[in-house]
């Protein structure tokens, strides 16, 4: 049977123009990709500043990529698959490479080797995502939570050392700087509730427009003109709000709990039997049966 090129089911005539709305997000991972590979370029020449600058960059456009694929309406299956790779090298092997370089390669094969867990983790987190994504039997409320601390958070609070180290604080120990590097990679991997504010829709009112603008430019006012000081702060808060968020899903799981075991309740438990009991005829009364 000849090949013919206009059939319909040729493979060639599946592909078409790609719609703008779909290559704005990936182009926007493809950059983060970009800076997760020149933050390792510049560990490996020793210029710890830039690289973690270019962590952060990253970790700001992972966060736009979401939000504006779904602004558009531009989400595909290769821009999630896309995200992951991401993810993986920009959130598990450069910060993993920018402690090695930084300290942890004072410790031999032993700062290598917490390094290399910490990205090995980063890239376990990421595919235990993407296999309980589209889980059915997740409640509702678990939507509002992520199952381990998400690679971004990871990356930033990982590198809290290196914030202390530029703001002149006493440089730790690299072995102390191994546990907690073997830490953050173990609450990624756990199955800690996370508070995650993806699924919650913030409606800002009208009067409130202006004052919301303002607290965001001073936020990237303080984060560029004091970088070490508000990244520490916030890794120091993310770190201390955990334990908050495991709260909140115990609370969610303990009222879904109650409501289920009442919704399994039969509508008449409790109650006692009405007991009705239908008298005789009697039987001198000579009134017809249908008047008694």
């Amino acid at each position: 049977m000849p090949f013919d090129l206009n059939s319909p089911e040729t493979p060639r005539r599946r592909f078409g123009p790609i719609p703008v709305r779909l290559l704005v997000p990936n182009v926007i991972t493809l950059l983060a990709i970009c800076a997760g590979l020149t933050a390792i370029r510049l560990a490996t020449e020793g210029r710890m500043e830039l690289a973690v600058a270019a962590i952060v960059f990253a970790a700001v456009l992972d966060g736009i990529d979401g939000r504006v694929a779904r602004m558009i309406k531009g989400q595909s299956k290769f821009g999630a698959e896309l995200d992951s790779l991401a993810d993986f090298v920009n959130f598990g092997v450069a910060p993993g490479l920018i402690l090695y370089f930084w300290q942890l390669h004072d410790l031999n094969n032993v700062g290598w080797i917490a390094a290399m867990v910490f990205a090995i983790s980063g890239g376990l987190r990421l595919a235990r995502f993407n296999a309980t994504m589209d889980d059915p039997n997740k409640p509702a409320f678990a939507a509002n939570f992520f199952t381990g601390v998400p690679a971004p958070a990871g990356a930033i609070t990982v590198l809290l050392p290196v914030y202390m180290g530029f703001l002149g604080a006493p440089t730790p120990p690299a072995v102390l700087t191994a546990v907690y590097t073997l830490l953050i990679a173990f609450l990624m991997v756990s199955r800690l509730p996370v508070f995650s504010g993806k699924a919650v829709r913030l409606r800002v009112a009208p009067e409130m427009v202006l004052p919301v603008f303002v607290s965001v430019v001073l936020f990237v006012a303080l984060l560029i003109g004091y970088p070490w000081h508000i990244l520490s702060a916030c890794s120091v808060l993310y770190l201390l709000s955990l334990p908050v968020g495991w709260r909140s899903y115990r609370d969610h799981q303990r009222n879904a709990a109650a409501q289920t075991a009442k919704a399994d309740v039969p509508s008449g438990a409790g109650q006692k039997p009405t007991l009705v009991v239908n008298d005789p005829v009697p039987r001198d009364d000579d009134r017809p049966a249908r008047l008694n």
